[in-house]
């Protein structure tokens, strides 16, 4: 389970509206519905709290970390504000020595302030009109900020946001989890586990939930946002 983020809401949504049903259209394909069989219910949930300047500072924050370096960096970085993510504004007043001493590098900052400045340029998006956007327009926006991916956007997309369908064909341990569903010699292409996956729509970030479950089986799960070990993947960030 993610390692829940200082200074955010820990109060837990409801699961995706869908949550429940999913098993109805993952189950289609009898591979999957032994998953289901096997693990259970999907305890996937969306919404961890933060807005997506928020998730946006705390996924740079976590890059190529583990998840304790990450949190402690986190944790002093967010003390600057008394213990909250700085505003934008407040954000860019920070002198870089003052990041520095925060344990974040030079590429770190230079992306963070770039997010502060596309949060009060518009680029970056609050929760309502997050809302009113669809997931490919949010990827589209974000992925020209600096220091941020698509697989970055993906994971904001499911664990911030709470979309019900989004699929990181990117992701290492989702192809993994195909694999070994799928009886593969190798991992799938990006592009084939993309088009294997359509027909699972709406409800794609279950079928990746239930894939990072089967690629952790027996061992450690890394924390994908932040390289936190834990013995299970994740339910919410």
């Amino acid at each position: 389970m993610f390692p829940k983020a200082a200074g955010l809401s820990h109060t837990r949504p409801s699961p995706f509206p869908e949550i429940h049903n999913v098993s109805d259209t993952l189950g289609i394909d009898p591979d999957i519905a032994d998953v289901i069989k096997r693990i259970g219910p999907c305890r996937l949930r969306g919404q961890d709290g933060a807005t997506p300047y928020q998730a946006l500072l705390r996924a740079i924050t976590g890059q190529q970390l583990h998840g304790r370096a990450a949190e402690a960096i986190l944790g002093r970085f967010k003390a600057l504000s008394d213990g909250d993510f700085p505003p934008p504004e407040v954000l860019l007043s920070y002198p870089d020595p003052t990041l520095r001493a925060c344990g974040l590098s030079a590429a770190k900052i230079l992306a963070m302030r770039g997010v502060a400045q596309a949060r009060l340029d518009g680029i970056v998006p609050g929760r309502e009109e997050a809302a009113r956007l669809t997931d490919e327009e949010l990827i589209a926006r974000l992925i020209t900020l600096r220091g941020v991916g698509r697989w970055t956007v993906q994971m904001i997309l499911m664990f911030t946001l709470g979309r019900p369908d989004v699929m990181p064909i990117d992701d290492f341990g989702v192809r993994a989890g195909w694999k070994t569903v799928k009886k593969l010699h190798v991992p799938p292409t990006p592009k084939t586990l993309a088009a294997a996956t359509e027909r699972f729509a709406p409800h794609r970030s279950a079928l990746a939930w239930y894939l990072w479950r089967v690629a952790g089986e027996g061992r450690n799960w890394a924390n994908p946002l932040t390289g936190d070990v834990s013995a299970s993947p994740p339910t919410s960030p």
